[in-house]
């Protein structure tokens, strides 16, 4: 007889999956957000490979700079073509680590927090597949994607898709350190906290508020 085998995981992965136990707070100023971007090889999710991963958090509607992560990967593939984007040589001075490792340093940084990202379904798609290719589930996180509240603003409803440099200019962010995973985890928490301060102008919103679905853009 065949008994049902209960597959079993990673400590780190556990410890990350732990912090999912307790109930998400809807209070936005009770909220940690992880504001997120990756720099990649190119824009096919499963083939592609994530060259660099940069965070910075927002508790109380504060961008915390002391509360971040930078981490740079080894370069199993390397697209030449893209180097002039994001500025990453298959060997240069940056200190990188392996797949495995940067998901220990990535799940252990963001726990539970609820995950911001400009065109959120590519990252939040590269992690996993990289989390797929080490056996191991899904994202748990909330996420939120910056051009999706700009949606709701109903700001410019001319069209359904912005790029960050768009709503950059229009809301006069400094694009300082754009194309680096850190730069623009760092230029899309400013415009997150723009967005949020326009849509709870005249509400009081909660979570569910953000989370509420929008027409569909792109991967999303």
């Amino acid at each position: 007889m065949h008994w049902f085998k209960r597959k079993t995981y990673p400590e780190f992965w556990n410890n990350y999956a732990s912090h999912f136990k307790r109930a998400q707070s809807q209070e936005l100023e009770k909220i940690r957000f992880m504001v997120f971007d990756t720099e990649t090889t190119g824009l096919e999710t499963k083939k592609d490979r994530v060259l660099s991963i940069g965070c910075i958090a927002i508790s109380q509607l504060k961008i915390k700079v002391s509360d971040q992560l930078e981490v740079y990967l080894k370069q199993e593939l390397f697209n030449a073509d893209t180097v002039k984007i994001h500025g990453l040589l298959r060997d240069g001075k940056l200190t990188k680590i392996d797949e495995l490792e940067a998901l220990k340093e990535f799940l252990n940084y963001i726990e539970d927090a609820v995950i911001v990202a400009h065109h959120a379904a590519f990252d939040v798609a590269m992690i996993n597949e990289m989390l797929k290719r080490n056996d191991l589930p899904k994202l748990k996180n909330k996420v939120l994607d910056t051009g999706h509240l700009f949606q709701k603003t109903k700001i410019d409803t001319s069209k359904t898709h912005f790029s960050l440099d768009e709503l950059c200019k229009r809301f006069h962010i400094p694009m300082h350190d754009r194309h680096t995973a850190s730069g623009d985890a760092y230029i899309t928490s400013l415009l997150f906290l723009k967005l949020l301060s326009l849509l709870n102008d005249k509400n009081k919103l909660k979570l569910n508020d953000l989370l509420s679905p929008v027409k569909r853009i792109g991967l999303l």
